[in-house]
Formats: C-alpha cells, sequence, structure tokens
C-alpha cells in the first residue's frame, strides 16, 4: 500500500477515472492506518490521520456553520466532506455526493485519539482543536438520531453502526482526557467539552439500546434493516458492542449474510447486482444513489444473488483471534482459521485483495476496484492476529 505525498491513500491502487476511487475516503483511510498501527508502521498511521484532520481543519467552516446553525445539515453538501482529492486536501466540489456520513468522522475521531494516546500523533494545535470540534459537532446534529448515509453511502436513516462509530470515538475521546500521560488539557484542549462528550455517549448508548440487534428500526421500508455487515465493526476493532448482543450480531451475519465467495453488505443490496457493468452506463456504477437506490435495485433479480464483499472475513478473523488470546477457547481458534482461509481464497489469481465478488454470466468475479485498499489493510490485521494466535498456541502447549 502506497501513499499519496499527503500521507492519504485513495481507495484502490488501480481505479479507472470514471469510478471515482483514485479518490480518498476518510473511512478507507482510517481502516488503512489502523493496519499499519498495528504491523508496527505507527508513523504512517500518525502520518495518515494528521492528514485527514489537517483537512477537516483546513474546511474547518463546515463544521463551524452547522454548529452555529448557519447551515442546514440536511443539504449533505455543506456537510464535512468525507470524499476528496487526497494529493492536494481539496473538496472535490463540483461532485454531488452523500457526505452525511457520521461514521466517517466517528472512525477519525476513534484512530486519532489512540494515536495521540500511543505517542504516534503529536497535540498539535489543528489536532486538539479537531479533538474539541468533533464533539461539538455530533451535538449540533444530533448524532444519536440524525438520519445519514452511513458506510454504504446510500439512503439516509438512523443506522446502528454509524452511532455506534461516533461512540466508540467518543469514548476514546472521553479516555485520552482522563490520561493524564497524555496532557490533553495542558496541550489546550477546552475543559467543557469533557461533560458534553459525557452526555454524548450517553445519548449514543441509548440509541444502540433501542436499534441493536437491528442495523435501523425505522418503520420506512426504504430505511428499516433488520441485518448489515456494517455491525460487525462495532464488534472489532471499535469493541462498542460486546457479549450476547455481539453473538447475536456474528450469527445473524453467519446465517443471512455469508456467501461462498464473501459476505454481504445486506440483503436486497444492489451495488455490483449480477451482470451490473453490462446493464449499466460506465459513468453511472459509482455514482451517488443515496436519493435514488430504488432505481438500481430494479437490477436484482433475487434476494441472494447480492454481491459479496471482501472486508468483512479478515474483521472477522482477527476479531475471533482477539477472543482467543483471551479465552484460550479451540473454537475460537477454529472461527479465526475458518474465516483466515476464506480471506485468502478470495485473493485474485493475480494476486490482489477485490473489493467483491460479484455474477457475471452466472459465475462470481472480482470487480474492476481490484486491488481495494480496505481490503488489504483489512487482511493485514487478519495475519497480525493470526501470529499472535501463533505465539498463543505455542505457549499453551508449552
Amino acid at each position: 500500500m502506497h501513499p499519496l505525498a499527503s500521507g492519504l491513500f485513495p481507495a484502490a491502487a488501480t481505479a479507472q477515472s470514471t469510478s471515482g476511487y483514485g479518490n480518498v475516503w476518510v473511512r478507507d483511510n482510517v481502516h488503512v492506518a489502523y493496519a499499519h498501527h498495528l504491523q508496527g508502521q505507527s508513523h504512517v498511521a500518525g502520518r495518515t490521520v494528521r492528514a485527514i484532520f489537517e483537512f477537516f481543519w483546513k474546511h474547518r467552516q463546515r463544521f463551524d456553520a452547522i454548529i452555529t446553525g448557519e447551515t442546514d445539515p440536511n443539504d449533505v453538501m455543506q456537510r464535512p466532506h468525507i470524499r476528496f482529492d487526497g494529493q492536494f486536501l481539496t473538496e472535490l466540489a463540483h461532485e454531488q455526493w452523500p457526505h452525511a456520513q457520521n461514521d466517517a468522522l466517528g472512525y477519525a475521531l476513534w484512530l486519532g485519539c489512540q494515536l495521540v494516546r500511543d505517542g504516534a500523533l503529536r497535540l498539535d494545535n489543528t489536532v486538539v482543536e479537531m479533538l474539541a470540534l468533533f464533539p461539538r459537532y455530533f451535538a449540533a446534529i444530533r448524532y444519536w438520531e440524525d438520519e445519514d448515509s452511513g458506510h454504504w453511502e446510500e439512503t439516509r436513516k438512523c443506522s446502528a453502526s454509524s452511532i455506534g462509530t461516533v461512540v466508540a470515538g467518543l469514548e476514546a475521546l472521553a479516555a485520552l482526557a482522563l490520561d493524564p500521560s497524555c496532557a490533553l488539557l495542558a496541550a489546550g484542549f477546552d475543559p467543557s467539552v469533557i461533560e458534553l462528550v459525557s452526555r454524548l455517549v450517553q445519548q449514543g448508548r441509548m440509541a444502540l439500546h433501542r436499534i441493536l440487534p437491528s442495523e435501523c428500526g425505522q418503520l420506512s421500508p426504504q430505511k428499516n434493516r433488520r441485518y448489515d455487515a456494517a455491525l460487525l465493526f462495532l464488534i472489532h476493532p471499535l469493541n462498542v458492542v460486546t457479549g450476547p448482543l455481539s453473538d447475536l450480531i456474528l450469527a445473524d451475519v453467519d446465517r443471512f449474510l455469508s456467501g461462498p465467495k464473501g459476505i454481504r453488505r445486506y440483503l436486497g443490496d444492489s451495488y455490483w447486482a449480477p451482470d451490473y457493468d453490462q446493464r449499466m452506463p460506465e459513468q453511472e456504477l459509482t455514482r451517488d444513489y443515496s436519493n435514488d437506490v430504488a432505481t438500481r435495485d430494479t437490477l436484482l433479480g433475487r434476494i441472494g444473488d447480492e454481491a459479496q464483499w471482501c472486508i468483512f472475513d479478515p474483521v472477522l478473523s482477527a476479531y475471533y483471534g482477539r477472543r482467543y488470546s483471551e479465552t484460550r477457547a479451540q473454537g475460537d481458534l477454529d472461527r479465526q482459521v475458518h474465516h483466515f482461509e476464506r480471506s485468502l481464497a478470495q485473493i485474485t489469481v493475480d494476486w490482489r485483495c477485490p473489493e467483491l465478488y460479484y455474477l457475471k454470466h452466472g459465475e462470481y468475479v472480482p470487480n474492476p476496484q481490484t486491488p481495494l485498499l480496505w481490503t488489504q489493510a483489512n487482511l493485514s490485521t487478519a495475519l497480525v492476529a493470526m501470529r499472535a494466535s501463533a505465539v498463543v498456541t505455542r505457549e499453551s502447549l508449552g
């Protein structure tokens, strides 16, 4: 994975100009940075997150205008942009995009706090001010009931995966503020924000209690969703959902979303439906469908033919590896190995990590957004976890 000069990463290493995957997404970059951090390349992770913070600080008027009420957050182009030109840290202002993606901002806050704690991100003015700006923004939009486009950038709804990611970021900030070794307050962080963060976490936790194990509990058929693989990220790496509830979500994904090649994002997902690139003009393949996903949904003939993604099995493998380190249970190790082997089987014959497999002329093939750096990042975290499990197994055997 080679970064741009800014330290950010494009979504795909080889992307056609029409796909937009040469741009950077905040969410993808956080997952890529997190993988580097786990691999011991914290300087790479710190540079990536610093560039994200610098982009947001450069365009902080978007945060400020919503916080002060000058801008209507329902105009998604006025929200902080989560997809942009990573080379020059400039917005793609000429392109309509569903920038209401609270999960992306929550991820940035979550990893930023981790990197500050671990000494990989210096507490300069930009970082300190952004750490205080995020919670003020989340309060202004009432994130616990805000409809956003979420992980999949589609129809706006109240999504547990977005709310939970913000909770993870806010809890990481609360922990950072209480850590005397980080000296956040001494660096100029506004102490009044700490009380705000506590209230925001409580609001988010109550919302999750109402919605989970569903992704969205709203009654509208276009929004209501019982099963969604984005909930896996709340289990790992965010660790927001634990215990029996996490077991239920894992069982749901295994039963309803897992396929022979990968894992479906959700039932009825029409992105890269069968013969997608044969039935759609090239410029329509990856455009903004957040306001008319029903148009694309006509391409999906039946439930079960959805594209199967490659970002989830490595996350599951890493999660079960974390469990194995705690439980020493053979069942957890078996699940870790199972999902790791599935992850390896998803690699193409020319050794690339795909975004997804879709049905083309009746056979599953990778889509053109290959290699996807988010998939590569997750596979590398799974490999780190496998190595750790090998050490645990050797220690158990004496």
